[in-house]
C-alpha cells in the first residue's frame, strides 16, 4: 500500500513538532514546513529518519501567495499526491482593540487565515480524480471563549473557525476540512512558569493539555473518512471556563491580590 503523506506547517517546534512525529510514528510520510528555524526543522527530520521513519524539511514563507505556492510546488516534488495537511504554523503578537496596528494585523491575517485557506485549497485542486484528502487547522480555545486580548490573533482565529464548515462544503468531496481548538499546552510569550503552571489548570478537568492529545486528535481526524465541518476541542474543557481577560493576565491579576 502506497504510503501516505501530511503536511505539517510551522513543525520545527511545539505543537507542529509533535504532530509531525505521531504523525511518523503512524506511518505516514511527514512533510515538516519552517519558515526561520532550519536548524531545529532539520533536526527533527534527522531523529524521525534516524527511527526509520520517512521526513523532509521544507521552508516556506506563508506571509504571501507566492510563498504558498512554492511550498506546494516543493510538496508536488517530493510526494506527489498529498494525503493530510495540518496547518499549524501562526502568528502572535499581544494586542487589543484600542492600541490595533493594521500592519500587525494583516501580517496575522495572512499567515493564520489565508495561508490556511490557500493552502487547503491548492491541495483540493492537486487531488486526482476519486481520491480524498483531509486539511486540519489548528484553532484556539479562544475562539469559544471570547476575550478582547490578543485582539488580532483572536480575530483570525475566529474567521478560521467559521471557514471549517464553509470550506468543507466548498472543497468536498476532493477535501474533507476539519479543525481542532487546543487549550493552553506552553508558555506563552512572557509568561512566567508560574504563571503557566496555575494557568495550564484554570480547565474543567485542572491538568494542562497534553500536546500529544492535540496531535493524536489531527491524526484521528485525517484517518476518518467520515469527518468533515468539524471541530474538536482539545483543551481540557477550558473553552467552559468564561474569562474576562486571557487567562495568562487573569493568573497575573490573582498573584497581585488583585480581584478580576
Amino acid at each position: 500500500m502506497h504510503q501516505k503523506s501530511v503536511l505539517v506547517t510551522g513543525a520545527a517546534h511545539r505543537l507542529g513538532a509533535c504532530i509531525a512525529t505521531v504523525f511518523a510514528q503512524a506511518g505516514w510520510q511527514v512533510l515538516c514546513h519552517y519558515e526561520q528555524s532550519q536548524s531545529a526543522a532539520q533536526a527533527l527530520v534527522e531523529s524521525l529518519r534516524a527511527q526509520g521513519h520517512s521526513a523532509h524539511a521544507l521552508h516556506g514563507r506563508l506571509a504571501d501567495e507566492a510563498g504558498c505556492r512554492a511550498l506546494m510546488a516543493q510538496v508536488r516534488e517530493y510526494t506527489g499526491t498529498l494525503h493530510a495537511l495540518v496547518n499549524n504554523a501562526s502568528t502572535f503578537f499581544p494586542d487589543t482593540g484600542l492600541d490595533f496596528a493594521p500592519a500587525q494585523a494583516m501580517h496575522q491575517l495572512q499567515v493564520n487565515l489565508m495561508a490556511p485557506l490557500l493552502l487547503a485549497s491548492l491541495m483540493a485542486r492537486d487531488m486526482p480524480e476519486g481520491q480524498e484528502g483531509c486539511a486540519i487547522h489548528i484553532l484556539d480555545q479562544k475562539v469559544y471563549n471570547l476575550n478582547p486580548d490578543y485582539f488580532s490573533y483572536t480575530v483570525t482565529k475566529l474567521a478560521l473557525e467559521r471557514a471549517v464548515a464553509l470550506q468543507a462544503q466548498s472543497l468536498a468531496p476532493r477535501l474533507r476540512i476539519c479543525g481542532v481548538a487546543p487549550g493552553l499546552m506552553y508558555l506563552s510569550g512572557p509568561q512566567t512558569r508560574d504563571n503557566f503552571e496555575r494557568a495550564a489548570s484554570a480547565n474543567l478537568l485542572r491538568r494542562p493539555t497534553d500536546p500529544q492529545d492535540v496531535a493524536r486528535s489531527c491524526l484521528f481526524l485525517a484517518s476518518t473518512a467520515s469527518i468533515t465541518g468539524t471541530v474538536l476541542s482539545v483543551d481540557n474543557g477550558q473553552h467552559l471556563v468564561p474569562l474576562p481577560r486571557d487567562i495568562m493576565f487573569v493568573v497575573d491579576d490573582l498573584l497581585k491580590g488583585i480581584t478580576p
